[in-house]
């Protein structure tokens, strides 16, 4: 960039116009010329040329000011370059003293011993005479003599004029190699390894700060390698009247601020969006100022801050670019150099800066609105500044009173929050209106705050909890760290807590005074209340464990204890409303095709999903009283349950008054799915109301007996609503099944009289074919667990009907009971569905084992049942443990070679008395049975003996039993036990039988002579009643057989004689 732009820049920053800049130009022009000092640092080498033998050298470098030379002069340099040691010969030829360096500007580095890579680092000032034509000139040799190059340098400057320098490079430098590669005739010669040669007027305003490759002093030398160098032309003198008043630095800082001023006003961008790009104009004249005045890198750092941050405060700036210029003055930061003036305006822009940052951030809400990204994001760099601030050694430094960053920001977080709760307060007027209006207008002041805390508070607190991270080179504990949520959370739920508490108990002292209870409206209204209060309670999970304790809402359920029984009320009434109007409204139609239940289904299972989310927004966070509202809640939805399902009930009886039977059916179906529905959804209320919470809870505040409290009283409810429900559906299952009982008869009556020459499969298909098509349309209809119960009643009463039409047909043919038999097995097939439908287990239940008993009896013969009658004495006589009939002692034993069976009567005990005089006249008949089994064998009978209850008979009987006889099960030896009576038939006392297999058999045969050794046993009397019996139902039904009548008739005289003693 030329002058003519630069100063054409310069009229519009300063607003001058063309004749005042002339008078200004020609003032400067006029002044003396200004000063100028090269600064040089030599920094390091690279890739140097090894001149050693062990492949190293040891380079130093010689540097200086060539004066400025006629142009023919330079013409004469571009043949040869220039060199501090030159040989004698081409020394002492030389004319022009010009083209020697002034003994005043030779420098000197320190020789660094074997090394191709030198750092040196090493500072140097030169004065120069002419910054157009003046060369700064640098030599680096190989040092190889052991002449001190710090001394030849001295010597080197104590002589004056070409012939002394001559004599000294000739002293010092008695051989050069002339092309850099040839072998030196001399010892203990310097090397020469490159040079530079760099124009001052080739220097930028801002320097060099770069790798030179260095160059030959002729084309046959060979020189490789890089030389760092860092160069700046400064300033060391203006004469300006400016310059005489004010620093350098004061002058800069002035210059920098209108600058910024000019080139923010023409850049079009957001507030707080300029990151203080300067234009190439600006950015050329700032750096060439600031260069020519010699300004320091921690002078410069510091006036950027004062500037910009002056500047941020009036026209906004990117904080982001705010904070690198901080961490360039730390970075820069020497308090040994800076001035006392400079001190102070530092100290001036950081406590300004800081207290502009405060006052934004007392209005956050406005001015960091959290809704904005971009304002979070500005908020978060603005305390990263703060902190940035605070953590630096050149605050600490110049800014040694300085308040702590966390105490004057908590101060400020109180302010702006207190602030802002007194506006709120005063929007909504919570103490204005009728205690229900104020209670209304205080819940829209707890869910501003909520909304502030949610919005603002916590995203805020975080930005702020992560902004003060502190430098690299700092310890962590030296972070400023503000906890902004923790601050204001907890100001703002003590400032509520405060106002709801008064509040709550000017309701209570309301209720109480005037004697009321609690409205519904002030009742939805505390509800709101409480919901509000819960939401901003649970705010406090962002604070740190520590700050949880001791919160002024910690409590805050007990303001409420006395208002929710009105809210469970409140809900219990709702949902029995919307209950009753749903049976109203309810088609009993599928809410969709999908579906098996009706609308009002649904409507009950969500007014109770309203009532669950009633519970879990309310969290009671008190056990005691959590298990008490629980049970109410329990409660309350068992009892609407139960409402429902007799409404439901209801609906349906008043639909059996149309002749639709078919509608009535799917009706019936509908109803029962209905009630199948709310029981499902009931069976979870343990789960929906979190009753193991509840459990744990109760367990861990009164111990086990308060959980064992809970599970008792809690179960029970539950178990008692699921009996009601199944009972509820058991009796419309009942009336579905009813409706069924006339054809099913009607077919079951064609079973029972289709003729004995029918298949069976023709006679059963009917009924099947019916119940099928039932099925169908049952299946169609009802859910899996009501298709179920419909099985199980039709199922019940299929058994019942079928067992009531073969008890109405006994003594029938043996073909009419194994058709039924064979209806049953096919109804066992149907019913089961191969799995799918009833278990064999629930099929073949009680009433199915009493049919089929009765089926299988009515197939036996008369013999048969006969002998299944025996069967069934023997039973339960090994039963019979202690009789109030009295006991007789028997021994019985079998000689196999004889197949003689011996009976040996002994005593009885305990009889029962049958006479007037309180005793009877016993005596024991002894026989073998069945009859049909022992044809040709007679009972025998002991004496009677008189007037006792405690007979001794010592009597012997001996009965004939073949092995085929005594191997039948059914074979027995009974005792029948009757009073003597001489006017009338002989009474009946009680009996006892024996199986034959006990006593007959090989293994259990004695010898001849040994039934002393048998021991005696024991039997237990009975007196039954064969009419109790199905068997003797059968066999005098039978009525043309004479032995099944005869064996009745023997069993009703001894009834008969029994119902006599009665």
């Amino acid at each position: 960039m030329d002058e003519t732009e630069l100063f054409a820049y310069l009229q519009k920053v300063f607003d001058v116009g063309p004749e005042e800049h002339d008078i200004i130009l020609q003032r400067v022009r006029g002044s003396k010329r200004a000063s100028y000092s090269l600064k040089v640092s030599v920094m390091k080498g690279k890739n140097l040329l090894a001149k050693d033998a062990n492949g190293y050298s040891d380079p130093y470098c010689m540097l200086g000011i060539l004066l400025g030379q006629s142009p023919r002069e330079t013409e004469e340099k571009k043949e040869r370059k220039f060199s501090f040691r030159k040989k004698k010969d081409k020394a002492e030829k030389r004319s022009s003293v010009r083209e020697v360096l002034p003994a005043k500007y030779i420098q000197v580095t320190e020789v660094k011993s074997q090394t191709l890579n030198p750092v040196w680092n090493e500072h140097f000032v030169f004065e120069i005479d002419d910054v157009y034509s003046d060369l700064l000139h640098l030599d680096i040799w190989d040092h190889d003599d052991d002449v001190s190059v710090a001394e030849a340098c001295k010597k080197l400057n104590e002589v004056s004029g070409f012939k002394g320098m001559g004599r000294y490079f000739k002293q010092i430098a008695k051989s050069v190699r002339t092309n850099g590669t040839a072998a030196s005739v001399e010892e203990n010669v310097d090397d020469f390894l490159g040079c530079l040669n760099i124009p001052i007027n080739e220097i930028p305003a801002n320097g060099f700060d770069k790798w030179f490759k260095l160059e030959p002093r002729s084309s046959a030398s060979k020189v490789q390698g890089e030389c760092h160098l860092i160069l700046r032309l400064v300033t060391t003198q203006r004469d300006t009247t400016l310059g005489k008043k004010d620093s350098y630095a004061s002058i800069h800082e002035r210059l920098l601020s209108r600058v910024l001023q000019y080139e923010h006003a023409q850049v079009k961008t957001e507030p707080y969006n300029w990151e203080g790009k300067l234009s190439q104009p600006a950015w050329t004249l700032i750096s060439h100022h600031a260069v020519q005045t010699d300004l320091s890198a921690q002078q410069k750092a510091i006036i950027r801050w004062q500037c910009y941050s002056q500047h941020h405060r009036a026209h906004t700036m990117a904080y982001t670019f705010l904070l690198e210029l901080l961490r360039n003055v730390e970075q820069e930061w020497d308090d040994s150099t800076l001035q006392p003036e400079m001190e102070q305006g530092l100290a001036d822009s950081f406590g300004l800066f800081v207290e502009y940052c405060l006052a934004l951030l007392k209005n956050m809400r406005q001015v960091f609105p959290c809704s904005s990204a971009a304002a979070v994001a500005r908020c978060e760099f603005m305390l990263r500044c703060l902190g940035q601030i605070h953590a630096m050694q050149t605050f600490k430094k110049v800014c040694p009173f300085h308040n702590e960053l966390h105490v004057e920001i908590v101060t400020v977080i109180k302010k702006s929050t207190l602030e802002w709760y007194e506006g709120t307060i005063s929007t909504f007027k919570p103490e204005e209106g009728t205690l229900e209006e104020q209670m209304k207008r205080l819940v829209l002041v707890v869910d501003a705050v909520s909304a502030d805390v949610q919005n603002g508070d916590i995203k805020l607190g975080i930005v702020l909890t992560n902004s003060f991270v502190p430098l690299p080179p700092q310890p962590l504990h030296s972070a400023v760290k503000i906890d902004f949520f923790s601050i204001s959370y907890r100001q703002l739920e003590k400032l509520v807590a405060d106002d709801v508490c008064a509040a709550t108990e000017k309701v209570c002292g309301s209720l109480e005074q005037e004697g009321s209870r609690l409205t519904q409206g002030m009742g939805e209204t505390l509800f709101e209340l409480y919901m509000s209060l819960k939401t901003l309670k649970q705010y406090r999970e962002f604070l740190p464990l520590k700050d949880t304790k001791a919160l002024a809402l910690s409590g805050f359920h007990d303001w409420f204890k006395s208002s929710i029984h009105k809210w469970l009320q409140i809900v219990h009434e709702r949902s029995c409303d919307r209950i009753r109007k749903a049976v109203e409204v309810d088609k009993l139609e599928p809410v969709h095709p999908l579906s098996k239940h009706s609308t009002s289904a649904v409507d009950v299972t969500t007014c109770f999903n309203q009532v669950r989310e009633f519970w879990v927004q309310l969290a009671w966070p008190d056990s005691a009283g959590a298990f008490i509202f629980v049970t109410r809640l329990t409660d309350d939805v068992c009892s609407a349950a139960v409402c429902y399902s007799e409404l439901i009930k209801r609906k349906i009886e008043r639909s059996q008054q149309r002749p639709d039977s078919k509608n009535l059916t799917n009706q019936l179906c509908i109803a029962l799915n209905n009630i199948e529905h709310v029981r499902k959804f009931i069976s979870n209320l343990p789960k929906d109301l979190d009753w193991k919470a509840l459990e744990q809870a109760m367990e861990e505040s009164c111990g086990a007996d308060g959980k064992e409290q809970v599970q008792k009283a809690l179960n029970a409810q539950l178990l008692n609503i699921d009996m009601d429900l199944q009972r509820e559906a058991k009796r419309m299952i009942a009336n579905l099944t009813d409706k069924m009982v006339l054809d099913l008869k009607k077919y079951i009556q064609h079973i029972s009289l289709s003729p004995d020459s029918i298949n069976n499969d023709d006679a059963v298909t009917p009924l099947m074919k019916y119940l099928d098509d039932t099925l169908v349309i049952l299946n169609e209809s009802l859910v899996k667990e009501n298709l179920d119960r419909v099985l199980h009643g039709l199922w019940r009463l299929l058994l019942r009907l079928i067992f009531d039409t073969v008890a109405e047909n006994r003594g029938v043919s043996v073909e009419f009971y194994g058709r039924f038999h064979y209806t049953v097995e096919a109804l066992v097939e149907f019913f089961h569905a191969e799995g799918e439908g009833l278990t064999l287990e629930d099929l073949r239940n009680e009433d199915y084992k009493a049919l089929e008993e009765e089926l299988r009896l009515n197939k036996c013969s008369s013999n048969e049942l006969i002998e299944q009658y025996f069967l069934e004495k023997i039973c339960q006589q090994r039963t019979l443990k202690h009789s109030k009939f009295g006991r007789i002692s028997v021994k019985c034993y079998y000689e196999a070679a004889d197949q003689r069976l011996t009976v040996e009567v002994l005593h009885a005990a305990d009889l029962i008395a049958l006479d007037a005089n309180g005793l009877s006249d016993p005596f024991v008949i002894v026989e073998l049975c069945p009859h049909h089994l022992f044809p040709t064998t007679k009972s025998q009978r002991t004496q009677v003996k008189n007037k006792t209850l405690h007979p001794v008979f010592d009597e012997l009987f001996q009965f004939h039993v073949s092995p085929e006889q005594y191997r039948k099960k059914f074979a027995c030896i009974e005792f029948t036990v009757m009073d003597h009576d001489w006017l009338s038939t002989n009474d009946f006392a009680g009996e006892a039988t024996a199986p034959l297999s006990d006593f007959c058999g090989p293994d259990k045969a004695v010898l001849p002579g040994g039934g002393k050794a048998v021991q005696p046993l024991i039997l237990q009397l009975s007196r039954p009643k064969p009419s109790d019996k199905p068997i003797l139902k059968m066999l005098e039904a039978r009525a043309g057989d004479r032995e099944a009548q005869e064996f009745v008739k023997k069993l009703k005289e001894i009834e008969k004689s029994m119902a006599e003693e009665d």
